[in-house]
């Protein structure tokens, strides 16, 4: 199976650029690897993903990275409860969770002032504004561009 590339969306004014953030163990990116790596290990990551196999895939992408995964949440009414009650440092949601837009979660979370990644067969031009500029793995993803994509969410902020 062919990876697919992370989905690339312009800036929100007043963040960092996160393609400079994605190049974290880049030369000019002040940031080495170790500590880019770190921001993962602990983590609490909220997965919100409706199909088992990929919900499984997650979860152990997510303990290789040295994070405790809190949920699968695989209904919206459940995600809903966990983005306003659980603790967690980024969140991973799906689009589309049994049929509903995932975006009354999203909301939730950006109230938080938490960062999300979204989760798509369709890539990011099938993300609503105002939600364009988050990050996005397009499914299939690999490991390593969950792992990037994460690092940059988390260092950028909510």
């Amino acid at each position: 199976m062919e990876p697919l590339t992370v989905a690339r969306m312009p800036p929100r004014q007043g963040q960092v650029d996160r393609a400079s953030v994605r190049g974290v163990e880049g030369k000019n990116s002040g940031v080495g690897t170790e500590t880019s790596e770190d921001l993962l290990n602990g983590a609490r990551v909220l997965v919100v993903e409706d199909e088992a196999a990929i919900s499984m895939l997650l979860e152990d992408m997510l303990l290789d990275f040295g994070c405790e995964v809190v949920g699968p949440a695989a209904r919206l009414s459940k995600a809903l409860e966990m983005a306003e009650s659980e603790s967690f440092v980024v969140a991973i949601l799906d689009v589309n969770v049994a049929g509903e837009p995932i975006y009354p979660v999203a909301e939730a979370i950006v109230r938080r002032g938490l960062p999300l990644v979204f989760s798509t067969g369709y890539g990011g031009a099938g993300i609503r504004e105002p939600f364009r500029d988050r990050p996005v793995v397009q499914k299939p993803f690999s490991q390593q561009d969950l792992k990037r994509t994460l690092i940059a969410a988390i260092a950028a902020g909510g």
